[in-house]
């Protein structure tokens, strides 16, 4: 069984349109293990009973958003060392600053191919 089959993703975005590009590239890539949330809080919750490996999460979210769930991520013993790749469309100086501060391993620009996701998770996870 190899790293594409064993590995636990979350995807984690409020709009349906792009969790669905999101598995569709996942899909693409070969990627099956994947469970989808429209909410970083909700998201949390599941995490701490299912833990996954690796968190695709969306920038811009109401109430928590990317950089909120990074930290609340890092913040808990049972996730902290969790994967985290951020995907936004304007990953503004000041986002990828905060970000890389509260220990986040890659980000995405939207929009993105499945060759360009590949690579992203690729450099968090290693060869899939």
């Amino acid at each position: 069984m190899g790293l594409k089959d064993s590995l636990r993703i979350m995807v984690v975005d409020d709009m349906a349109t792009s969790r669905g590009l999101i598995t569709q590239a996942l899909d693409d890539i070969g990627v099956k293990n994947y469970i989808t949330e429209n909410d970083g809080k909700r998201a949390l919750e599941r995490m701490a009973g299912s833990p996954v490996h690796l968190v695709l999460s969306d920038y811009n979210m109401p109430g928590l958003d990317g950089l909120g769930l990074l930290k609340a991520v890092r913040s808990h013993p049972s996730t902290q060392k969790v994967g985290f790749i951020l995907v936004t469309g304007r990953p503004t100086p000041e986002i990828v600053s905060e970000a890389k501060k509260l220990g986040l391993n890659n980000m995405i620009k939207k929009p993105f191919t499945a060759a360009s996701m590949k690579q992203c998770i690729e450099s968090v996870v290693g060869r899939l």
